[in-house]
């Protein structure tokens, strides 16, 4: 798989020992939106530090571009296995593209 590209506000998280490429399309923030609320209270809870880990999991579910051999769980296994930390970039270029779009960028 090639890199993410963060011109199209994409990031890339190792889930099973490959990297896998989070894309926020306008259907996968829907079905993250369905499953956990609305988008702009997520922003919200990022920003002050409320986001439960199984909000970043999820997100990151939605996002994930090929899901061929990876299950939710083993998706959560890796972020749990990177930590907060290393989560914290593909969730900030995440966020970033659902509050700007793709004509944000500076």
């Amino acid at each position: 798989m090639s890199g993410a590209n963060p011109l199209r506000g994409e990031a890339s998280l190792i889930v099973t020992g490959i990297v896998r490429r989070l894309r926020p399309t306008f259907a996968a923030l829907v079905a993250a939106e369905e499953e956990l609320g609305p988008l702009f209270a997520l922003v919200e809870r990022a920003g002050s530090g409320g986001l439960r880990l199984a909000e970043i999991a999820a997100l990151f579910w939605h996002c994930l571009t090929e899901r061929d051999g990876v299950s939710r769980e083993a998706l959560g296994d890796a972020v749990v296995e990177h930590g907060l930390a290393a989560c914290a970039a593909p969730l900030r270029t995440l966020l970033a593209q659902i509050l700007k779009g793709a004509g944000g960028h500076d």
